[in-house]
């Protein structure tokens, strides 16, 4: 009997769960806490400012003095250099889970789907009901459309993954080329868009000062942009090309930490040495052209968006080195704890951002400036890097990486660490 039963859980399949504790790979944590904290220096222009001004920062009057200073160095160190990081590690975990499943003898593809279903749906209860600037439903829509590309040989991953990042600056480049050939309306409108007037601005400040009822429908509206427009010329294919670049990192171990120091010192060094000079000229001709629209609207662009790659590429170089050799292990064991929660710590900037800065909470919007709005991006990543280990040593996951796990996988999951006395 002993046997025949032993014979019967050898048949039955392994049901999926998520990854336990022990399995989780320690720098693929700490750089994706890297990551939740950095993207905050660049979102927090988005909560607290008119919505052109994240792009283009002479669009409102916070330039001035220090602010040119914070601009500058949250658009060289900052601006698409953590949201690559975020979706190179999106794109990794896809490859991870799938290898997981496989190993386990697991079905795989069903739970994929149905995390990615989920994760729509929360992405957009954040993006119409919190704030309009949500990265998790483009991330689930390009998770829908790659997954079947996970299997794919590290080579054309990220070969493939590259090639796809292109078509944006193509795009761009078309666009910016029948720009002198436009009919004159058609020009005013994009010169609005990129530098709205002042009644414009007046009526945006006005409704992100009100409460959350007279919000709704402007920010829903710039969701509804981001998710369809913006998605089709910028997301699927500068997110879904770094997505299969982190499923070919992942499979070469470069987002684990187990390649050599030597390799992640080049790894760095070359990042750096090629992406920021690149970013630093696109400083220089946005400037010297006064962001002007002709200029900086669609070319401008672009130089932040080729460098960024190289910059963000020496992050992750440097991050691995830290692990692999100890650096600040207390920050590390922070940032580790920051990462599991990622889920969590992304959503609670946005609400606490939006309490800080929108009506319905101290309605900030516009009345804080550039240094002072770093000063509260600090404050956060304080008190996120103090929760989060906190958090994890009493439960298993974060709040919203528990709904999450419990809606993929149909069952609620154990929260507790260890069972109570």
């Amino acid at each position: 009997m002993a046997s025949d039963a032993a014979k019967a859980a050898v048949a039955q399949p392994a049901a999926a769960a998520p990854v336990r504790a022990g399995e989780r790979i320690a720098a693929i944590d700490v750089l994706r806490g890297f990551a939740v904290l950095g993207i905050l220096a660049m979102n927090v222009q988005s909560y607290s400012m008119v919505t052109a001004a994240y792009l283009n920062p002479v669009a409102n009057d916070k330039l001035a003095g220090s602010g040119v200073w914070v601009w500058f160095i949250s658009h060289v160190f900052f601006d698409m250099k953590f949201m690559s990081i975020f979706s190179t590690l999106f794109g990794a975990g896809m490859a991870l889970m799938s290898e997981r499943a496989a190993a386990r003898g697991i079905p795989a593809t069903g739970v994929h789907y149905r995390r990615q279903f989920w994760l729509l749906l929360l992405g957009l209860a954040h993006a119409h009901l919190i704030w309009y600037g949500d990265i998790l439903v483009p991330y689930a829509l390009c998770g829908f459309l790659l997954y079947s590309l996970r299997n794919l040989r590290p080579s054309r991953l990220l070969v493939g993954g590259f090639v796809m990042t292109v078509v944006t600056p193509v795009l761009f480049l078309l666009i910016a080329a029948t720009i002198p050939n436009m009919p004159a309306d058609a020009r005013a409108a994009l010169a609005a868009g990129w530098t709205p007037p002042a009644a414009v601005v007046e009526a945006e400040i006005a409704t992100y000062q009100s409460g959350w009822l007279t919000q709704l429908p402007a920010r829903s509206i710039a969701a509804l942009e981001l998710e369809t427009f913006v998605f089709l010329m910028v997301f699927l294919w500068r997110s879904g090309g770094l997505m299969l670049v982190g499923m070919g990192l992942y499979k070469l171990g470069v987002l684990s930490a187990r390649n050599s120091p030597a390799f992640y010192r080049r790894m760095a060094s070359l990042g750096f040495a090629l992406g920021l000079p690149v970013v630093l000229l696109g400083v220089l001709y946005n400037t010297r052209h006064d962001f002007a629209f002709e200029h900086s609207m669609f070319q401008g662009q672009l130089f932040n968006y080729v460098g960024s790659i190289g910059v963000f590429l020496g992050y992750v170089g440097l991050v691995m080195l830290a692990v692999q050799n100890g650096w600040l292990p207390a920050l590390q064991r922070r940032l580790q704890a920051a990462g599991r929660m990622a889920f969590t710590n992304y959503i609670s900037q946005s609400v606490i951002c939006t309490l800080i800065f929108y009506g319905h909470g101290l309605g900030l919007y516009e009345r804080v400036d550039r240094l002072s709005q770093m000063a509260i991006v600090v404050a956060i990543w304080a008190a996120q890097l103090l929760w989060s280990p906190w958090w994890l040593e009493r439960y298993r996951f974060g709040p919203l990486e528990w709904l999450w796990r419990s809606l993929t996988y149909m069952r609620f999951q154990p929260m507790a660490v260890r069972p109570p006395a």
